[in-house]
C-alpha cells in the first residue's frame, strides 16, 4: 500500500522549505516514503514591485500548480495565506495543519517612541498598509518584498523605524528579534498562521496519506475567513483581515475591510454556534457590504487600475 514516493512541491525559501519537512516528517512517521522538490515561484524572483502589480492571485503558488498539473509532484505545501480562494481545476485541498499564531508583529529597531510621531514603517502587504495607516495616519508606509531573512535585513539596511511580519513565520525558523511587539489589534490575514496541502483530486493514494494530517478545527477556522475573503471578491489584493476561533460551542469571527489609504474601515464581529460554520464566512462578508463594503470594494479596484 505504501510502495509510492510522494513527492512533495515546495517553494524554496527557508521557511517553505521548513513547512516541506514539516509535513515530510509527518508523512514519514505515518509510514509514507517522500521527496521534497524545491522551486522557485515568480513572486520570490521579482522584487522590486509591489505585489499587488504582479497581478498577485496565486503569484507563489501559480509555480507549483503547474509542476503539480505536469506530473512533477504529487502534493503542494503553501503557507494558506498565499492561496488563491479558488483552487486550479484538478487540484484540490488535502490537509490543513494545526495553525501556528496568527498574529502580526511589528519588528522594530531601537524604541517605540516613534509609533507617537512622524515614522517609517516597512510591508509588503495592502491589508497590513490600510491597517497601520488607519491607527497611525501620520506614518509612512513603504514597500518591503522577499522572503522572511531578506525582508529583516532589508530593515536593518534602511532608514525605517520598523517592520511587520507574521509571528508564525518568524518563529517557525527561529528567527524572532527580541526588539518586536505583538499588533493584537491588526486584524491578520485569513488563513495567516496555517499550512495547507494540495493533492490532485483524482490521486486518492495521496489525498488519503495527507488527509491523515488534516486539524479539523483549523480547517473550519480557515474555511471560514477564506469564504468572508472570496464574498467580498478581494482576491490577495484588498486590505481584508478575518480572523475565526472557536471558543467552547462557538464561532467567534472578526472581519476587517479597510481602503487602501486606511482613513475608511468596516470592522465587523460576530458569532455563531460551531454546527452552523458552513456559509457562515459569506454572512459575515454580506453584512460587510452592506455595511459599505461595496462603495470600499468599488474605490480599490479604481485605485488598483491606476
Amino acid at each position: 500500500m505504501m510502495n509510492k514516493t510522494i513527492r512533495i512541491g515546495t517553494r524554496d525559501s527557508e521557511l517553505a522549505l521548513w513547512q516541506a519537512h514539516t509535513v515530510e516528517r509527518k508523512l514519514n512517521d505515518l509510514g509514507f516514503a517522500t521527496e521534497i522538490v524545491a522551486v522557485k515561484s515568480q513572486g520570490d524572483i521579482i522584487l522590486d514591485k509591489p505585489l499587488y502589480e504582479l497581478g498577485i492571485t496565486g503569484i507563489f503558488t501559480k509555480t507549483l500548480d503547474i509542476a503539480m498539473l505536469g506530473g512533477q509532484i504529487d502534493i503542494a505545501v503553501h503557507s494558506m495565506k498565499d492561496v488563491p480562494t479558488a483552487l486550479p481545476k484538478g487540484i484540490v485541498q488535502a490537509a490543513v495543519l494545526k495553525r501556528a499564531s496568527e498574529k502580526d508583529i511589528l519588528v522594530f529597531k531601537d524604541n517605540t517612541v516613534f509609533l507617537h510621531h512622524s515614522a517609517t514603517v516597512a510591508t509588503g502587504s495592502l491589508r497590513r498598509q490600510a491597517q497601520w495607516l488607519n491607527r497611525y495616519p501620520h506614518h509612512n508606509v513603504v514597500d518591503l518584498r522577499g522572503n522572511v531573512n531578506t525582508r529583516l535585513q532589508k530593515l536593518q539596511d534602511n532608514d525605517w523605524n520598523g517592520a511587520i511580519f507574521a509571528q508564525a513565520g518568524l518563529e517557525r525558523i527561529n528567527l524572532t528579534p527580541e526588539n518586536h511587539v505583538a499588533l493584537d489589534w491588526m486584524i491578520p490575514a485569513p488563513a495567516q498562521g496555517a499550512m495547507v496541502v494540495v493533492a490532485m483530486e483524482h490521486d486518492a493514494f495521496c489525498i488519503d496519506a495527507v488527509s491523515k494530517l488534516n486539524h479539523t478545527e483549523s480547517e473550519i477556522c480557515t474555511q471560514i475567513e477564506r469564504e468572508f475573503l472570496r464574498a467580498l471578491e478581494g482576491g490577495c489584493t484588498a486590505p481584508i483581515g478575518a480572523y475565526a476561533e472557536i471558543v467552547g460551542k462557538d464561532i467567534r469571527f472578526e472581519g476587517v475591510l479597510c481602503s487602501i489609504d486606511g482613513q475608511q474601515k468596516i470592522h465587523i464581529e460576530k458569532s455563531t454556534p460551531v454546527e452552523d460554520y458552513e456559509n457562515f464566512g459569506r454572512q459575515c462578508a454580506e453584512n460587510a457590504l452592506q455595511s459599505g463594503g461595496y462603495e470600499i470594494m468599488e474605490q480599490i479596484r479604481k485605485d488598483l487600475k491606476k
